[in-house]
């Protein structure tokens, strides 16, 4: 079916709903890249206008993914919820917008319409969407969970303590993670990227992060951000897995491209509940995704890589994760060219994922070959914690030394507290509070090289490995 519409006497057309998406998302170099994109300002426009017309239902009965083709469809149809969906199924895309941006689109509303929404209707009316309008509606959309600590709550912005090492040296990583701790991170969890994708190795990286845990009694979760099939193996070898990571993407051919599926997935997800060890709640995995995933791996059958990207949070939603996050940036330029589409592209899966009823953060980043730099960061990180967002990655002084891209800083984080009044997860304020890392207002102490608080972390850093 195919879809026109007439700008300024000049008929523009599109051949099929995947078109008409893709001609209607901002630019980005993904898209052209793959040949989706508009072929002009004015068909982006055009193609707007036609998408702001199309009703919601529509999305229900073209599916842009074969259905028998692909499990990630198979996944959003079969448990799309018709109930849940009917205060909105009436809305036109451009109607959905105007109701989101509308009193009536309270937290509690947008709560219980996220299991009647499918990704391509998120997707299609973020299209629609200024910054300020993804910012607004994101910010009303609170999903929260838990494990040892709360994640999402209002008020509040936890990070992640990212303490990758080139080798997986145990005193480098320790020596990052005593960095991150002394500057209030690690609440949402202390995940850690290995160099050496194997099962031995990140079974000692599990127990080295965990006997810190348990030492000082941090009120967080441990992740190595291995493979989901090696986080089976660790189980198995009676590792202390807290969380189980994996990164995933919207067609069931990307994921294939991972060496994933929605089996692998819900196994791990059992083997992980089955341990028992979270105190705070049960949300048991981690995922990441990005835009630009399923193009790189030829498996985006077509589909605008921000569409696509909005489909892998049906992946996420279906198991109940603690955290997802959108590694912005990663992918590289070929696929978020500069500063303003990664600024853009973040807002748009905080947006999506929130909307879906997914638990999302975001790791603000970019590559050193993109058209971007810090000052664009800025931007982002302050744009998505007033937006609401879960969790942010923060890496020691915003530069990975394993990756080798930029991401934000501890410090960073504590400015986003420090200037808009978020707050760490409750259970991990409560234990900054209880090391005496707290001033009387709740602030992060500046700690003497000889203070109490200091000497009590230093014996960890000192010992590991």
């Amino acid at each position: 079916m195919g879809y026109a519409w007439t700008l300024g006497g000049e008929r523009h057309r599109f051949d099929d709903l995947r078109a008409l998406l893709a001609a209607a998302s901002p630019r980005r170099s993904g898209d052209e890249l793959a040949g989706l994109a508009a072929a002009s300002e004015a068909a982006r426009i055009a193609a707007r206008y036609a998408l702001a017309d199309l009703p919601l239902r529509r999305f229900l009965d073209e599916a842009l993914v074969p259905y028998e083709a692909d499990e990630v469809t198979r996944l959003i149809l079969d448990t799309h919820d018709a109930a849940a969906f009917a205060p909105v199924a009436h809305l036109t895309v451009g109607g959905f917008r105007d109701w989101l941006l509308s009193y009536d689109a309270d937290a509690a509303a947008l709560a219980a319409l996220a299991p009647g929404l499918t990704p391509e209707m998120a997707a299609a009316v973020s299209k629609l969407m200024r910054n300020q309008d993804l910012i607004a509606v994101a910010r009303k959309c609170r999903v929260v969970t838990a494990f040892r600590s709360t994640i999402g709550l209002p008020g509040r912005l936890a990070t992640r303590l990212q303490p990758n090492h080139p080798s997986d040296d145990p005193r480098g990583i320790a020596a990052a993670v005593l960095d991150g701790l002394l500057c209030g991170s690690g609440d949402a969890v202390i995940g850690v990227n290995p160099a050496t994708d194997s099962v031995p190795n990140g079974i000692a990286l599990l127990e080295m992060l965990d006997a810190l845990r348990a030492q000082y009694d941090i009120p967080t979760q441990t992740c190595v951000l291995t493979h989901v099939t090696n986080s089976l193996a660790m189980m198995e070898r009676g590792a202390p897995v807290d969380l189980v990571f994996q990164s995933v993407a919207g067609t069931e051919a990307a994921n294939a491209g991972f060496g994933v599926s929605l089996a692998v997935l819900r196994e791990a997800e059992a083997a992980a509940l089955s341990l028992g060890r979270g105190t705070a709640g049960r949300n048991v995995m981690y995922f990441e995704t990005g835009q630009g995933a399923a193009l790189s791996a030829e498996a985006h059958h077509g589909v605008d890589q921000q569409t696509v990207e909005a489909r892998a949070y049906a992946v996420c939603r279906a198991f109940r994760p603690l955290l997802v996050n959108t590694v912005v940036g990663f992918i590289g330029p070929e696929y978020l060219y500069d500063g303003k589409q990664i600024i853009r592209a973040g807002l748009e899966d905080h947006f999506c994922g929130k909307l879906l009823g997914v638990p999302m953060g975001c790791d603000v980043c970019y590559t050193n070959h993109a058209e971007a730099d810090g000052d664009d960061m800025d931007v982002l990180m302050t744009a998505l914690t007033v937006a609401g967002c879960n969790f942010l990655i923060a890496v020691p002084g915003a530069d990975d030394v394993m990756l080798g891209y930029q991401s934000l800083s501890f410090h960073d984080i504590l400015t986003l507290r420090a200037t808009l009044g978020v707050r760490p997860a409750p259970e991990f304020e409560s234990w900054l509070a209880r090391m005496e890392m707290l001033d009387a207002r709740g602030r992060l102490r500046e700690l003497a090289p000889q203070s109490p608080q200091l000497a009590r972390l230093l014996p960890y850093a000192a010992d590991a490995g």
